[in-house]
């Protein structure tokens, strides 16, 4: 089947169903997009909260820049 054959398809359904298909659409190009990333999985992000040495560096250029 041809895309432009799915085009008279896809405006005759309600909106609720244009709605999953665009989601369908959009979740197939994000696992194309990021292959790497697995649903479901945690995975570890760095945050300066917390970080002291990150507070010490940012005190030193605040000081330095008077």
């Amino acid at each position: 089947m041809n895309v432009t054959d799915l085009f008279p398809t896809l405006r005759n359904l309600p909106r609720i169903d244009k709605l999953k298909v665009m989601q369908f659409l959009v979740l197939e190009l994000a696992k194309e997009e990021n292959p790497s990333l697995e649903q479901g999985a945690t995975y570890e992000i760095w945050s300066p909260l917390n970080s002291h040495e990150a507070a010490h560096q940012l005190a030193q250029l605040l000081e330095e820049d008077k």
